[in-house]
């Protein structure tokens, strides 16, 4: 399993925030990939490096996310969930004083 300073590096190398759902980490990939693939740029040697730090990055992201154990508790959802917790928290009780 990676350590904290592997995924670091690995998100930095596809140039991700420290937050990215796994649709962003892929368009990262995706986007990089294509820039930097070495049948774009065959005559350039820092593009195969580059092309096998990127399959790098993605591949450790990939795997850290398949291993990361998610939380189901109320309050870790309301906190994914913003959105849904601020209208849950008008909605019950709102026709109780009728």
């Amino acid at each position: 399993m990676a350590n904290f300073e592997q995924v670091d590096k690995a998100r930095r190398v596809l140039e991700l925030g420290e937050t990215a759902s796994l649709k962003e980490i892929k368009q990262a990939y995706r986007r990089m990939a294509f820039r930097y693939h070495p049948d774009r740029c065959a005559e350039d040697l820092e593009c195969g490096e580059k092309m096998k730090e990127l399959n790098w990055a993605y591949k450790l992201l990939m795997e850290y996310c398949a291993c990361y154990k998610y939380t189901f508790r109320e309050e870790d959802v309301a906190r994914a969930y913003p959105y849904e917790a601020y209208l849950r928290r008008y909605a019950y009780g709102w026709f109780d004083d009728v």
